[in-house]
C-alpha cells in the first residue's frame, strides 16, 4: 500500500496507563516492562573513596579480558539452550546461537539456521552498515541555498531530529535548530541588501515510499514510525517536543512541515517571504547562506540502538544507499545495507529484509546470522564497529534494557545487547561476560510467543543470559 493511501487520524481512545505501556513495550519503544524493582544504582564515572558507588560494569568490557580465560563447556551451554527452548513462556518456535567471541567456537544452538522474525534486533544490521559505509564523525547538514534572483531553497540531508527553535550542541535529539538556521540565513540575505525572498523546499535526497508497506497500517497511524524524509522537526511529532517521544501521531509531510516552520522563523528574523512555499524537482545548486549540523553519525547510530528508534534507523539505511551512489529509496537501502553487512563477513544467504528497522512484518534472519552481526562489531578487522558494540543497551542500566535483568540476575551490567520486540516476538542479541572473564556472543529469538506473553518471554531470555554468566569453563 502506498503511503498516500494511509491515514493519520489521531487516536480516538486514550488507552489505560498500564495497557498503553504494554502496547509500547510490545513494540520495543519503551524499556523493559513495568517493574516494582528499585531503580538500579548508577555507576560513578570517577569513583573517589569513601563515598563513591562502584560501577556494576566496566566501561569497555571488550578490552582487558584475559585471552586464556576458560571457555564454557559446550555441554553446559547446550543444556541451558535446551532448557530455554523448552520454556513455554517463549512459545513453540525459539532459536538460539551462542559462540565464544575470541575463537568463534560454537557453544550451543537451537534452530541456528532457521529464519525468524527478528523484530528490532534487525536494527543491528543497519547500524553495522552505517558505521561501515558512512564516516562516524560526519554530520548531516541542513542548509539554505540561494539559487538565483532572491530564490531561497531549504535543503534536507537526512536530519529528522531538528529542533523547532535553537539547537542544542550537547544533544543528539535537537542538536540542530530550525530557528538557528533561519536567523543565520536572514542575517546573510539581509546583509546583501535583499529583504524579500521566494522559498522552496529540496527534499529530493530520498525517493519512493516513505514507509515500508510491510508495516501494519494501525502501527503507522499510531506513530510507531514517521514518514521517512530528508528533514523533519522532532521526528515529525506535531507539537515538536524538546525531549524525545518514542511514539506519537506524526505529520504526514514532515519536510514540508519543517519548511513551513522555517518560513515563519525567517519572517520573525526580519526577512519577508513572498509567494507560496513549493518544492523543487531537482537538487538545488547555488550559494549556501546558512547551515546547521546534526550530531555525528556515531551518535545518531547509538541513539537509534539505545531507543530502538524506527524512523532514525530507516533514515540511516537510506543514507547508506545514497553514499553508495544508489537512490535514497527503501529498496536501494535494503540492498545497500545487506551488501555492506556482507562485506564485513556476515553470511546473509537466505535472509529477507522488508525494511531497515524490523518494524515491518516479513523480515527473516537466523540466530546464526544475528550472532555473526554481533561478532562483526568486535572484529579487529573492523575497528570502527567497536563503538557500535559499546553503544548497545546495557543490562539494567541503559536504553531498552534499562529495567530488565532484575536484582539477582548476574548479567546485570555485564550484558550489552539489542532488544527485539513485536506482539508475538521476543529477541535479544549481544554479548555477555562470564564470571570467569570469557566474552560470549549470543542471539535468542522466539517468534511464537503466546498472546500477552511479553513479560514472561523476556524474563526467560534474561534468565538464560544470566545463567551464561555462571556457566563453567
Amino acid at each position: 500500500m502506498g503511503w498516500r493511501a494511509r491515514t493519520f487520524g489521531s487516536l480516538a481512545v486514550v488507552v489505560a496507563l498500564v495497557g498503553g505501556y504494554l502496547v509500547l513495550d510490545a513494540h520495543d519503544v519503551v524499556p523493559g516492562i513495568l517493574t516494582l524493582d528499585p531503580p538500579p544504582i548508577q555507576p560513578a564515572p570517577f569513583p573517589t573513596p569513601p563515598g563513591a558507588v562502584a560501577a556494576p560494569a566496566p566501561s569497555e568490557p571488550f578490552s582487558g579480558l584475559p585471552d586464556d580465560a576458560p571457555i564454557p563447556s559446550a555441554d553446559a551451554v547446550g543444556a541451558l539452550v535446551s532448557a530455554l527452548t523448552g520454556d513455554e513462556r517463549l512459545g513453540n518456535h525459539t532459536g538460539v546461537y551462542v559462540r565464544d567471541a575470541l575463537t568463534d567456537e560454537t557453544l550451543g544452538t537451537a534452530l541456528p539456521d532457521t529464519g525468524f522474525t527478528p523484530a528490532s534486533t534487525q536494527k543491528m544490521l543497519t547500524g553495522v552498515a552505517a558505521m561501515t559505509q558512512l564516516d562516524p564523525s560526519s554530520r548531516l547538514e541542513t542548509k539554505a541555498v540561494m539559487i538565483a534572483d532572491g530564490h531561497l531553497v531549504l535543503v534536507g540531508a537526512g536530519d529528522m531530529m531538528l529542533a523547532a527553535g535553537a539547537g542544542n550542541d550537547d544533544a543528539v535529539f535537537g542538536r540542530a535548530g530550525i530557528k538557528t538556521l533561519a536567523e543565520q540565513t536572514a542575517a546573510a540575505v539581509l546583509a546583501t541588501g535583499t529583504d524579500s525572498v521566494q522559498l522552496s523546499l529540496d527534499d529530493t535526497l530520498f525517493t519512493g515510499p516513505v514507509v515500508s508497506a510491510a508495516v501494519p497500517d494501525d502501527e503507522f497511524s499510531m506513530g510507531f514510525i514517521a514518514p521517512v524524509s530528508p528533514l523533519a522537526i522532532a521526528l515529525a511529532v506535531p507539537a515538536a517536543p524538546k525531549d524525545y517521544e518514542a511514539v506519537a501521531v506524526r505529520q504526514p509531510d514532515p519536510a514540508m512541515s519543517a519548511a513551513t516552520v522555517f518560513k515563519g522563523a525567517l519572517v520573525d528574523a526580519g526577512l519577508a517571504v513572498a509567494g507560496e512555499l513549493r518544492r523543487v524537482s531537482e537538487p538545488a545548486q547555488g550559494t549556501v547562506v546558512g547551515s546547521v549540523e546534526s550530531a555525528t553519525i556515531l551518535e545518531i547510530v547509538e541513539f537509534a540502538m539505545q531507543h530502538s528508534e524506527n524512523t532514525v534507523t530507516e533514515v540511516l539505511g537510506r543514507l547508506v544507499a545514497v553514499s553508495k551512489g544508489l537512490p535514497g529509496s527503501l529498496d536501494s537501502a535494503i540492498q545497500a545495507v545487506k551488501s555492506t553487512v556482507e562485506s564485513v563477513g556476515v553470511d546473509l544467504d537466505g535472509s529477507v529484509l522488508v525494511d531497515l528497522s524490523g518494524l515491518g512484518r516479513g523480515s527473516l534472519l537466523s540466530p546464526r546470522q544475528l550472532a555473526s552481526v554481533v561478532a562483526a562489531t568486535m572484529s579487529p578487522e573492523h575497528p570502527r564497529l567497536r563503538e557500535l558494540a559499546l553503544g548497545m543497551p546495557i543490562a539494567n542500566l541503559t536504553g531498552t534494557l534499562n529495567d530488565r535483568f532484575p536484582a539477582g540476575n548476574p548479567a546485570r551490567g555485564w550484558a550489552r545487547a539489542k532488544t527485539g520486540s513485536l506482539p508475538s516476538v521476543a529477541g535479544l542479541a549481544g554479548t555477555v561476560v562470564t564470571a570467569e572473564n570469557r566474552l560470549l556472543v549470543f542471539a535468542v529469538v522466539g517468534d511464537g510467543m503466546p498472546q500477552g506473553g511479553a513479560w514472561g518471554a523476556r524474563a526467560a531470555i534474561d534468565g538464560f543470559v544470566g545463567k551464561l554468566v555462571g556457566v563453567d569453563g
